[in-house]
């Protein structure tokens, strides 16, 4: 049984980041009383207290509910962005509260069900939204907690009390996807990152080689072609590939339909044709692929798969296009790492040949800017004009000398800029760009609709 069934509350401090309120959502279903705390209102804090759920947005332990006091009737659950002074935190510590992290508390659901998780420095949101709507349309039903907004649902939660499975994505930061045990996994990337945690690559790696010996008994994993972790041999491995037709999952016939995609999926003993992606983007072919692959080992119809990703809406901030009009497009996307950022530039660029192509940039962390200055001025040099923003902090301290100009003097581009989140705005107005994208992790999320309003207003 798991702890909270015997609770009756639950707090969260951090409760408006995506994974947070995904739990928080999920307990409020359970019939706990749910409430929290985060720094700033957003969209996403706003639907939260519209759902029923009391958050305050004051770093004050007098106002937490009294409901949540008693330290046997409620679990705090805290996510690693907040720091160690937060008084909240404090205050449940020091009155012998079980106080656990996000991680621990998504791996005690998803334990308990039939596991279906999603790894890689890149790519899990839209493969978890694509399964989860894939399972959905299915007699097999799910429960998802997702990293983004899936336009489908308007949630980034998948309930479904029928159903045993439970789909999460496997983060990597923190080691966070070691609470995990799956019994299907799957593993999109392994591109260097987080490197204030691991350090080297290699030992992101191994990371990834723990979370896939987790996988349950003869479990499965589901492999981009041409990663080479160490798998137990227990585990049975199945690879796909955009590119390669030598994975056991591949597309041919791959044909570009508006901003969408046809293609036809191949594999052993298995062939979907005429597929159509609606949402753009080479980059989600290839995670619709992997989503496709899981679908088929659970034993999903060929023509369920089919039909489900052509009702894929897609997901905010992935591949997000805001604007598409004759004169003016405007397309908004999470990338916050130099592989992310150059696989949706080459998608956009693979969409839209020869259009000149402004672009917005906030780099995401001081450690990740200062590691990857040079290969972020790479991806972006893609773009004919960059407004580079100041960094978002997000959990850490600045570092001495880490700006975002370590990474803008690279960027061998003329119509470059640095520019506060006061001045963005303005910027954008003096290039009055027809095509714009917008690219980050942190706040950049809160201009989307401005910039979307000022694009159409133009």
């Amino acid at each position: 049984m798991m702890i909270w069934k015997n609770l009756d509350s639950v707090y969260f401090i951090g409760i408006g980041g995506i994974g947070m309120s995904a739990l928080a959502r999920y307990f409020l279903s359970q019939g706990k009383e749910v409430a929290g705390y985060d720094r700033v209102t957003t969209s996403l804090t706003d639907h939260l207290i519209r759902e029923g759920i009391d958050i305050h947005f004051e770093d004050r332990s007098v106002l937490i509910p009294d409901v949540f006091r008693n330290p046997e009737r409620t679990l705090v659950i805290y996510t690693p962005a907040v720091g160690e002074q937060n008084q909240q935190l404090n205050y449940f510590r020091k009155r012998g509260f079980r106080v656990i992290k996000r991680a621990v508390a998504l791996g005690e659901v998803f334990n308990a069900g039939r596991g279906i998780g999603v790894a890689g420095t890149h790519g899990k949101t839209s493969i978890s939204a694509m399964l989860a709507h894939i399972l959905n349309s299915s007699t097999l039903g799910c429960n998802a907690f997702l990293g983004g907004i899936s336009k489908n649902r308007n949630s980034n939660l998948y309930l479904d009390t029928a159903s045993r499975i439970v789909i999460a994505e496997a983060d990597e930061y923190d080691h966070s996807f070691l609470t995990l045990f799956p019994e299907v996994a799957v593993v999109s990337s392994m591109d260097p990152d987080h490197l204030d945690i691991y350090q080297s690559r290699e030992n992101l790696v191994r990371g990834f080689e723990t979370f896939i010996s987790q996988i349950r008994g003869k479990g499965k994993l589901i492999l981009k072609y041409g990663l080479e972790p160490a798998v137990p041999d227990t585990i049975e491995r199945h690879t796909y590939s955009l590119d390669h037709n030598k994975a056991d999952y591949y597309v041919t016939k791959l044909v570009q339909r508006g901003l969408g995609y046809e293609f036809t999926v191949v594999a052993p003993d298995l062939v979907i044709p005429k597929i159509r992606l609606g949402v753009p983007g080479r980059l989600m072919v290839e995670n619709a692929l992997a989503a496709t692959a899981v679908a088929h080992q659970l034993g999903i119809a060929p023509e369920v798969i089919a039909r489900a990703l052509a009702s894929y809406r897609g997901v905010e901030r992935r591949f997000d296009v805001r604007v598409a009009e004759e004169d003016r497009i405007y397309i908004d996307d999470y990338a916050h790492h130099p592989e992310e950022i150059r696989a949706f530039l080459s998608s956009v660029r693979a969409l839209f040949p020869g259009e000149k192509i402004a672009g917005v940039f906030q780099p995401h962390l001081y450690s990740r800017t200062r590691d990857f200055a040079a290969e972020f001025a790479s991806s972006l040099e893609m773009l004919d004009s960059l407004i580079m923003m100041e960094i978002y902090p997000a959990r850490e301290e600045p570092l001495p000398g880490v700006t975002s100009s370590m990474i803008l003097d690279r960027v061998q581009i003329k119509d470059k800029v640095l520019v506060t989140r006061e001045q963005l705005m303005r910027a954008i107005g003096e290039r009055n760009p027809r095509f714009l994208v917008t690219m980050g992790a942190g706040d950049i999320d809160q201009f989307v609709e401005p910039i979307t309003a000022w694009m159409k207003r133009k």
